[in-house]
């Protein structure tokens, strides 16, 4: 703890803001910038970049990370070999997996796993939501329940998802599979093939009599 408080002065000394300089572990190299801020209980490994204007919420562990300029991390977090662009806004309980990276402006909210991933500016999965090997492009809004069925059990496959896209709520998408730029994805669709840009895909179960369900897709 003597050598933690030590760090914790050095960082005061350096114009980082921390909520209490006695509840903080750095077990690295962490950088930052100017008028960065650190709430308890977070911890740092291996080698962690904080840029200028960051906030990190409580109890959140960060290891290999780079976070741009003004980029918020909620509460709970918990980030490993990833790349966030600047002014994000992460969390509560996000994690983020190895070979994220994030662009601008992205929004990853509570309970979204992010892995392998990139994710371009002004994009948004802002609720319990898996990413998995995903190119995902500009202006996308992932919706609540979302996932990449990226494994086949064998094999990992790829998702490719074009800029302006809008995925409804419970949507899994069976990579490999492409959604066309401009692509609006209806609520619980099971995506099998690739979507055509600018139209609307949507797959329901319809139900039959007495309780019995049909497949039927539009």
């Amino acid at each position: 703890r003597v050598h933690q408080r030590n760090i914790a002065d050095a960082m005061l000394v350096g114009g980082v803001r921390l909520a209490d300089p006695g509840r903080i572990d750095v077990r690295g190299d962490l950088g930052y910038g100017r008028d960065v801020f650190i709430d308890v209980g977070c911890v740092f490994e291996g080698k962690v970049e904080l840029a200028d204007a960051v906030e990190v919420g409580p109890y959140c562990v960060l290891k290999n990370v780079k976070v741009g300029a003004g980029t918020r991390i909620a509460a709970f977090c918990h980030f490993e070999d990833a790349v966030i662009g600047p002014d994000g806004v992460l969390g509560p309980y996000a994690r983020l997996r190895p070979g994220t990276e994030l662009g601008p402006e992205v929004h990853i909210g509570n309970f979204v796993e992010v892995k392998n991933s990139k994710i371009a500016a002004q994009s948004k999965a802002n609720h319990l939501a898996y990413i998995g090997d995903a190119e995902i492009g500009q202006r996308v809004n992932v919706g609540a329940g979302t996932i990449t069925c990226n494994h086949d059990g064998a094999n990992k496959h790829k998702t490719i998802i074009e800029d302006d896209v809008f995925i409804g709520s419970d949507t899994q998408l069976v990579a490999p599979v492409t959604v066309g730029r401009g692509a609006t994805l209806g609520a619980g669709t099971t995506l099998t093939k690739n979507a055509p840009p600018d139209a609307l895909t949507v797959s329901r179960a319809r139900r039959g009599i007495f309780g019995q369900c049909r497949a039927g897709t539009q």
